[in-house]
């Protein structure tokens, strides 16, 4: 059979497009305006009832992305419907327990079932715990709950919502992880490997689900001032990105659909580390040393000016 050259060409059109939209700086000249990718498309935003998520959908669902909102809360998710039907947008509430894997199920089967397919799954809810090894010997659970909510749920969900995207030839996931995972931070091994994890996942997946039109994003997320921060008093010390500037991460993240999206610091943290992990090792045992455990005693107490200069020099990382 003689190829067609229009399908040829438009075939072309669109190789160039996904691969310039992989480059940096060419995604953000070659990527469509936001309203242009999701006008028409379901979204569907994980801990959408506050913070991160909250603000995202709400930027996406005003751009035209039909938004599905889920989260354990059901009454914080109406109003953040409500929210974004105020600006002209459409959302549905589904509520899940994330840390229920049945209920992952039951949600992903009602999902499907009432709007056929999610077109882009933002896997951004997730736990965070601040505390050093020495103090996690007899708290094995803790890397449990975290490996439970920041990757066998997102797994369990990508599982559930992938088939459909792949017999329909598009797709789009994005997960969001953190920039300690670039710049290793300490305190933070449960909830930096449970990143990792999902990380490791993605990147294996990606090779194999390209050619059917799904892609795969990781967001490296810095420090946002959101209600999972509120614990560590330290950090009303620490610049840090608000919900709505870490919103319109992801909200980029969807429009230009690149491999990776990170800040600068993160980065050259990563790049670092693979040319002198040696020397990351003992420049982050400094922040280590430099900032406290985060006990109650130390939340009274004024950041010295050692500590605001190196919160100042390392924006975005969780110490």
């Amino acid at each position: 059979m003689t190829p067609n050259p229009v399908e040829l060409a438009a075939q072309g059109v669109r190789t160039i497009r996904a691969f310039g939209n992989r480059i940096p700086i060419g995604g953000g000249i070659i990527a469509p305006s936001l309203d242009t990718v999701v006008t028409g498309r379901t979204v569907m935003i994980t801990g959408a009832s506050s913070g991160i998520g909250k603000a995202a959908a709400i930027e996406v669902g005003k751009a035209g992305g039909t938004m599905l909102l889920v989260a354990r809360s059901e009454d914080k998710l109406e109003q953040v419907k409500r929210q974004i039907e105020a600006l002209g947008g459409t959302a549905y509430v589904h509520p899940c327990d994330l840390t229920d894997l049945d209920d992952i199920d039951r949600m992903a089967d009602d999902v499907l079932s009432e709007h056929g397919t999610v077109d882009v799954l933002v896997n951004n809810a997730g736990k965070s715990i601040r505390r050093s090894v020495n103090r996690a010997y007899d708290r094995f659970h803790d890397y449990q709950r975290t490996m439970q909510l920041n990757y066998f749920a997102p797994v369990k969900l990508i599982l559930k919502l992938l088939p459909v995207m792949r017999e329909r030839g598009h797709g789009h996931i994005v997960n969001v992880s953190t920039i300690g995972l670039q710049v290793n931070t300490p305190r933070f091994s449960a909830y930096v490997a449970s990143k990792a994890a999902l990380d490791a996942f993605a990147r294996s997946i990606g090779s194999e689900i390209i050619n059917d039109g799904v892609h795969v994003t990781t967001v490296y997320m810095p420090l946002v001032r959101t209600p999972m921060i509120a614990p560590t008093k330290m950090y009303n010390n620490f610049p840090t990105l608000s919900p709505e500037e870490a919103g319109h991460m992801l909200a980029e993240a969807i429009r230009k659909r690149p491999k990776r999206m990170a800040t600068a610091l993160g980065n050259l943290g990563q790049l670092s580390y693979a040319v002198a992990p040696g020397a990351q090792d003992l420049v982050v045992n400094r922040a280590y040393q430099l900032f406290p455990e985060g006990d109650k005693k130390d939340a009274a107490k004024e950041a010295t000016p050692e500590q605001r200069a190196f919160a100042a020099a390392t924006r975005g990382v969780h110490w």
